[in-house]
Formats: structure tokens, C-alpha cells, sequence
């Protein structure tokens, strides 16, 4: 069997992508190996920073720029800690999902890229493409696909 030495996975804040995450991280616990957790993100601009910024105040830098992904990455590494991993670090990515996992997997150097796999088996991942099944061909790397859903 191959040893691992960085475990990266992707999140998206929902139940199935941490779920994601737990499998990662218990796999890189085994392995002693180093988690990556990234989440990705997409700005907000125009109309829609205006008016969450209007709305919002001094509160906005709650729902602007990395902030949301920062909170998903938190709520992440929390629980990939109570699975075992110990070597753990994030990061936020402005980005598609499908770039964003694959780019970062290279910058990383990772060895093993774990995805859930919502979206794979509906009927707009298979018309529209889904996170898991893209990656999984672009990626250029072992990719684990996790059953959390």
C-alpha cells in the first residue's frame, strides 16, 4: 500500500463535504500524514457587496471576501481533529471549487485528493458535470472519492 504523506480534501461548509473531511483526516491519521483542508470561494462584488454592505454595516465583513470560508475551514479542522489527524492546516482559495481543489493539490504536493461525492450520481452532475467527477479527471493525482451522501 502507498503511504501518504499529505492528504488534502475539500469543503464546502455542508454535512456531506464534512463528512468528507472526517474520512480524510482518519486516513491521514493511519498515515501519519499531513491534512489540507481548502475550501474555495467566490467574492462578493457589484450590486450584491453593496448591498450586504448596506444591510449588514459593520457587520459585513462577515459575508465579504474569505470570511465565510474561514468559518467552514474552522468548523473543518475541529473536526478532522476529533478523528485523529494532527498535522492540519487550512486554506481559503478564491476560486471555483474544481481549480481551486486542483490547483492547490499541486502547490501542496499532495498525494491523495479526497472529495465527497454529492453530485455524482444526480442528473445534473451527469448533464452538468460534479465537483467529485471533475476532479477526479483533472487532477493528475490519486483521488479518493468518499460515499457521503
Amino acid at each position: 500500500m502507498v503511504a501518504y504523506g499529505t492528504v488534502m480534501v475539500g469543503t464546502d461548509g455542508s454535512e456531506s463535504s464534512f463528512a468528507a473531511v472526517e474520512g480524510a483526516a482518519r486516513l491521514a491519521a493511519v498515515c501519519e500524514a499531513e491534512l489540507v483542508i481548502a475550501c474555495a470561494y467566490a467574492p462578493m462584488r457589484g450590486p450584491e457587496l453593496s448591498r450586504a454592505t448596506d444591510q449588514l454595516g459593520a457587520e459585513a465583513f462577515q459575508v465579504v471576501g474569505s470570511a465565510p470560508a474561514e468559518d467552514t475551514l474552522r468548523i473543518a479542522r475541529d473536526r478532522a481533529r476529533a478523528q485523529g489527524a494532527v498535522h492540519v492546516r487550512s486554506v481559503a482559495v478564491e476560486d471555483e471549487p474544481v481549480a481551486a481543489l486542483v490547483r492547490t493539490a499541486r502547490e501542496c504536493s499532495a498525494d491523495l485528493l479526497v472529495v465527497g461525492n454529492r453530485g455524482l450520481r444526480s442528473l445534473a452532475g451527469r448533464i452538468l458535470g460534479s465537483v467529485p467527477a471533475d476532479v477526479a479527471r483533472r487532477a493528475g493525482l490519486d483521488v479518493l472519492i468518499v460515499h457521503t451522501t
